[in-house]
């Protein structure tokens, strides 16, 4: 299948012994179809793409709710495979869940107890960073929906990744940005990515609405001092803002790095779409657009 045919939001590409491994949501009308997470994978970039195959397929005692299955990432961690990806359901809000495999390609299994974002908020697209000091931390979206001006967040992990290891905290709240649109009252927090430059920095990728709530679009955050207690600076120039978001970055077998998002923002007519980058001095750059 070729990667415009894929309907897929919030697409996360893990690079694992020579094959490109793709999941993603299955799109707002993912109720119409089994519950779960799918992936598909392929040996080059531009040609055609094997699956969809089932990664993750719920029991029927799964606690989340039909349809409400989104952003699935997958992390190499100590020898494992460790889905993070959100679910909600009628009687609990939103919550990012950790899955562990021995495959990338599944069956992922849970793995935490549940949600290890905090029971009484609505919280979502939950993503693995590790401290320089070998720290797990979960990174994730405390939604706008709840406090109208949404935050990102990040709590400890246990070094199995099976629970909260202390407190969240907030690193920053979605009106911070001069690019941020004032009008609506509401700021969106959506899809955070950490990336480590060769020069050391920490930069954040994360989504929001621009333009009247109207326009998806992909910003660049970084910290002072390199971790995640840091004070936060937001890059005054959106590194996409064309109706695109919820990216990742991944190196390609060649070395490259690249951006995967998925664009435009509507259902049904999201698709992955890959940019290649290139690091300067200032922080990303965007190359030709695939």
């Amino acid at each position: 299948m070729k990667k415009e045919a894929i309907h897929m939001r919030d697409p996360f590409v893990l690079v694992h012994e020579g094959i490109y491994y793709l999941y993603g949501s299955k799109g707002m009308i993912s109720s119409q179809y089994p519950p779960g997470f799918d992936v598909y994978c392929c040996e080059t970039l531009d040609g055609d793409w094997e699956g969809p195959f089932p990664a993750f397929s719920p029991q029927e005692d799964f606690w989340g709710y039909h349809g409400h299955y989104w952003a699935p990432e997958v992390h190499v961690y100590r020898g494992r495979f460790y889905m993070l990806a959100t679910f909600s359901a009628a009687w609990r809000p939103k919550g990012t869940q950790i899955l562990a495999a021995d495959s990338p390609l599944g069956p992922f299994l849970p793995h935490s107890d549940g949600p290890l974002t905090p029971a009484d908020q609505e919280c979502l697209d939950g993503t693995l960073y590790i401290s320089r000091d070998g720290r797990p931390f979960m990174v994730y979206c405390h939604e706008w929906c709840q406090i109208h001006d949404g935050a990102v967040c990040a709590v400890p992990l246990t070094e199995d990744l099976r629970a909260a290891a202390g407190e969240p905290f907030v690193l920053f709240h979605a009106s911070e940005p001069a690019w941020a649109d004032h009008t609506s009252g509401n700021y969106v927090t959506d899809g955070p990515y950490l990336h480590r430059t060769p020069d050391g920095s920490l930069l954040m990728l994360w989504s929001s609405l621009d333009h009247n709530f109207t326009n998806y679009v992909q910003a660049v955050s970084r910290t002072d001092n390199g971790e995640l207690d840091g004070t936060w600076h937001h890059d005054p120039q959106l590194l996409f803002a064309r109706d695109g978001g919820h990216g990742m970055l991944f190196r390609d077998k060649a070395g490259q790095l690249n951006l995967i998002l998925h664009r435009p923002n509507n259902d049904p007519m999201e698709r992955p779409y890959r940019i290649p980058l290139k690091e300067t001095a200032d922080g990303l750059q965007l190359y030709d657009e695939r």
